[in-house]
């Protein structure tokens, strides 16, 4: 084999990388420029965030792949600006103005007033321009034909919700939120409880699960370690189980490792009942992910390392 053929070949890996996705791009293409700098075999992302939003996006890779649904039904934090007074059709500012009405002034106390009833359980109408689908087709597909086609609402939770700043008719929130939540609609349903309209002018999605801001990794600082190699580059990742940190967690004994990787349900003693749990081997291995039920049973959902099988 030629050696500018073997450079080119995929590798396997596994991990985590925190990426501080840019403004501009879709989440697919930031994900493949960074498969491509790792040459990596297998890689998804978990969660798209528009091309307008930046900040937090969790790429797996390889055994990580396993833990991206749990990711995906996550809580997740963002910054959001939004301006009022101005619609679009996609609901942010890479839409097309839709209405301009006059500028709105805001008010501290009302505002937070009118805050403080979109905090819980609420419903939301998801937008048109959204990755739902109708018919076999995507809402957004639709949208860009001028296509309307009625929604039913969806529950979501708003965990927290904080006023940052207020400057002329702009607003930035602070949103602590369930899955599935939009915060194009968020910021749209809000302004119609100010009597007026809005649309998203800023996005930055700051946590994801038990992942924060702080750890994300700017695309130079990986463009910079793939030019060191990819040892540089494997040290961007943490490993699978860092997903699963607000997860208890269950060591077995050494006799227990073989079946429970070979997807067997096992008697363990443990403090844990009817949950899910990080699964490890007696020797601090992170073998799988189980569930536990209210006899100390253990069931494997996912095997992680197959060493112990």
């Amino acid at each position: 084999m030629k050696s500018d053929e073997r450079s080119n070949r995929s590798r396997e890996l596994n991990g985590i990388l925190l990426l501080d996705k840019p403004e501009g791009v879709t989440s697919n293409a930031a994900l493949q420029v960074v498969k491509q700098f790792y040459k990596a075999h297998k890689a998804g992302h978990t969660g798209s965030l528009d091309p307008l939003a930046t900040g937090l996006l969790p790429i797996c890779f390889g055994s990580a792949t396993k833990v991206s649904s749990f990711l995906l039904d996550a809580d997740k934090e963002y910054l959001v600006t939004g301006q009022l007074g101005t619609s679009t059709d996609s609901g942010d500012a890479d839409g097309l103005v839709l209405v301009e009405n006059k500028p709105v002034k805001l008010e501290q106390s009302h505002l937070n007033n009118v805050l403080a009833r979109f905090e819980g359980k609420i419903q939301q109408i998801p937008p048109m321009y959204s990755a739902l689908k109708h018919k076999g087709r995507r809402l957004y597909e639709l949208a860009r034909e001028g296509i309307e086609v009625p929604r039913e609402p969806r529950s979501v939770t708003i965990h927290s919700l904080s006023l940052e700043k207020i400057q002329g008719s702009k607003l930035t929130l602070k949103v602590n939120c369930s899955k599935g939540t939009y915060i194009r609609t968020l910021i749209e349903d809000i302004a119609q409880e100010l009597g007026t309209i809005g649309h998203v002018t800023q996005l930055r999605r700051l946590g994801v699960g038990p992942f924060s801001k702080t750890q994300m990794v700017v695309m130079r600082k990986i463009e910079a370690a793939a030019a060191d190699g990819m040892q540089a580059l494997d040290s961007l990742l943490l490993p699978d189980d860092d997903a699963l940190k607000d997860w208890p967690s269950i060591q077995l004994e050494e006799d227990l490792c073989k079946p429970f990787s070979q997807g067997q349900v096992i008697q363990v003693n443990s403090e844990w009942s009817e949950t899910q749990v990080r699964v490890y081997s007696y020797d601090d291995v992170f073998i799988g992910m189980g569930k536990m039920n209210e006899k100390g049973e253990l069931a494997p959902q996912r095997i992680f390392s197959q060493q112990y099988s």
